[in-house]
């Protein structure tokens, strides 16, 4: 596989569809896109959906993955996380091999889907903000406990600071 550390997503679809010594149109006829079209991207003039970048992955044998990256979809990070979960699935020997083929499918179309509500711009919780609820949760779980045990001067649920609550 090429090199990616490439400009851009069209420099970089270019640059595997040479590798795979594919001519414009021959790439556009097996992705399901117009010669033009397919240029556009190239040159950077246009940005393709998720959906087209998933097309050309498949034509050119590449995951849709590397794509997803270097069209700014994911990040670096996000694909290695998705690179994990499926290995996972498949080392798991507490399973069967048609549970895991079931996972791996239900997997596959939610990151499918997640994919396409970035491409439109309708972001979706990372794992970054899915940490920082958890963290705020343990704080408030620390805050119930230091009342139960009353450790805190605060009311205790409820309680009202004057007495009982009503």
């Amino acid at each position: 596989m090429a090199s990616l550390n490439v400009g851009n997503l069209g420099e970089f679809l270019r640059e595997q569809r040479r590798t795979a010594k594919l001519s414009l149109r021959q790439l556009a006829d097996a992705a399901g896109v117009s010669n033009p079209y397919l240029s556009q991207i190239e040159r950077g003039l246009r940005k393709p959906s998720a959906e087209i970048l998933q097309q050309l992955a498949k034509a050119l044998r590449i995951s849709a993955e590397t794509l997803y990256v270097q069209a700014g979809i994911l990040d670096e990070r996000d694909r290695e996380d998705l690179l994990q979960v499926p290995a996972a699935i498949l080392a798991d020997s507490s399973i069967t091999e048609q549970q895991k083929q079931a996972l791996l499918q239900i997997y596959e179309s939610f990151r499918k889907e997640t994919a396409h509500q970035r491409a439109a711009g309708h972001e979706t919780p990372g794992p970054a903000d899915e940490r920082a609820d958890e963290r705020a949760d343990e704080r408030a779980d620390e805050r119930a406990d230091e009342r139960a045990d009353g450790r805190t001067e605060g009311p205790s649920p409820g309680r009202t600071a004057e007495g009982p609550a009503e």
